[in-house]
């Protein structure tokens, strides 16, 4: 399957130059101009707003490391696991600097249309990261 494996390095490597470099220019080679992510907003990011949620969580998180965990591709639908981690150096949506060491867990769910994703839905428990940060107390009365 050439095609699967075409989509795999290129999602592998846009992966590690917008995540782990910043580069998110990168995403113009795997992301339609018409892209569409679905995550905990109601309304979802294009790929601009996409682009600046990824600036300001490395800015935040500046030794920020993304890996991709299992990377799965059936026909036009891709689904990745991947984990984060990184020191909470800056500010991050209001909440200040914490110092604190995070990692979180997620999956992303991706549907291609010809060579470019159209739409992501990614899922993650922000509430580990707001737990991570000091910011809540999960599962503790």
């Amino acid at each position: 399957m050439p095609h699967t494996d075409t989509r795999r390095e290129l999602i592998e490597k846009v992966w590690d130059a917008s995540w782990g470099r910043g580069d998110v220019d990168a995403l113009g080679t795997l992301l339609s101009p018409d892209y569409l992510r679905h995550g905990q907003d109601p309304q979802p990011q294009d790929l601009n707003a996409f682009k600046a949620a990824i600036v300001s969580t490395r800015a935040a998180f500046p030794d920020l490391v993304t890996a991709i965990d299992d990377l799965v591709i059936e026909g036009d639908r891709v689904a990745i696991r991947w984990h984060s981690s990184g020191t909470h150096e800056n500010s991050l949506l209001g909440v200040p600097a914490t110092k604190r060491r995070v990692e979180v867990s997620g999956a992303t769910f991706a549907r291609f249309e010809g060579d470019r994703i159209v739409e992501e839905h990614v899922t993650w428990d922000p509430r580990a990261l707001l737990s991570a940060l000091g910011i809540i107390r999960v599962g503790q009365d």
